[in-house]
């Protein structure tokens, strides 16, 4: 029995230890993000990626306008490839902020570049907490940011079920929440792809949903949150079914 205390210290020592080096990193990558040299970067990276993806994949879109609107806002759009954010973000004038794994900064450069190009690091497997916690913070300062509401990348045109992580962040920030659907991404760059294909690619862009709130003001009840929820996967499906029109024609 001697020797189960001490292990056990040990191992919550480093949990610590995982923790405040999490922290320190985010709050690296919100300095970093902030200065204008790596404004600069990113505008430098939209630029090439519009003369250069937009056209290669015969880019189409709608209600691209509502992507600058001020303020915070998340954008709930469907998650069918890692493009899908890259493609997003560069269809407006705003920075767009998301997540990130860690792991993508471990390696200096790539580091860098994910900080500049508004990324925010959570620890996968452990980060549920952290994750909603860094996304309050980015919306608390008014920035847009993307939410897969679906979760991990998904298959098919017909749009998953959603998890309530949109909903409750607008509900704790005021965000609005702007549906979008994204059609032919998972044709150019699927899971397990290495190589981009040509496809054509449209992604359509809904009207923002006002937050959900309770009565009199008061926060919003987990029933409200669901039904925020219901409301928005039928909005992300309108989006999405738009876009498919788009992308055929």
């Amino acid at each position: 029995m001697t020797d189960v205390k001490p292990a056990a210290a040990s191992g919550n020592d480093d949990a610590k230890r995982d923790r405040a080096r999490s922290k320190e990193l985010r709050e690296w990558a919100f300095e970093t993000g902030d200065k204008e040299s790596s404004l600069r970067v990113y505008r430098t990276l939209r630029r090439a990626i519009r003369r250069t993806l937009f056209p290669f994949f015969k880019m189409r879109s709608e209600g691209a306008d509502t992507l600058d609107l001020p303020g915070a806002t998340i954008l709930a759009p469907v998650h069918r490839s890692h493009l899908d954010s890259v493609l997003l973000a560069c269809l407006c004038e705003r920075r767009i902020r998301a997540l990130g794994k860690e792991s993508l900064f471990t390696v200096p450069v790539l580091k860098y570049f994910c900080a500049a190009l508004g990324a925010i690091p959570v620890r996968r497997g452990q980060a549920d907490r952290e994750a909603l916690t860094a996304a309050k913070t980015l919306l608390d300062r008014g920035e847009s940011m993307i939410v897969f509401p679906e979760g991990g990348r998904q298959a098919g045109h017909d749009v998953g079920e959603l998890f309530d992580g949109a909903a409750w962040l607008a509900a704790r920030t005021n965000a609005n929440v702007v549906p979008v659907g994204i059609v032919g991404t998972g044709e150019a760059l699927g899971e397990g792809s290495k190589m981009m294909k040509r496809a054509n690619v449209a992604i359509v862009v809904g009207d923002p949903i006002p937050p959900p709130t309770g009565p009199d003001g008061k926060r919003a009840s987990r029933e409200q949150l669901r039904e925020f929820t219901a409301d928005l996967r039928v909005e992300i499906q309108r989006c999405q079914d738009r876009a498919a029109e788009l992308a055929a024609g």
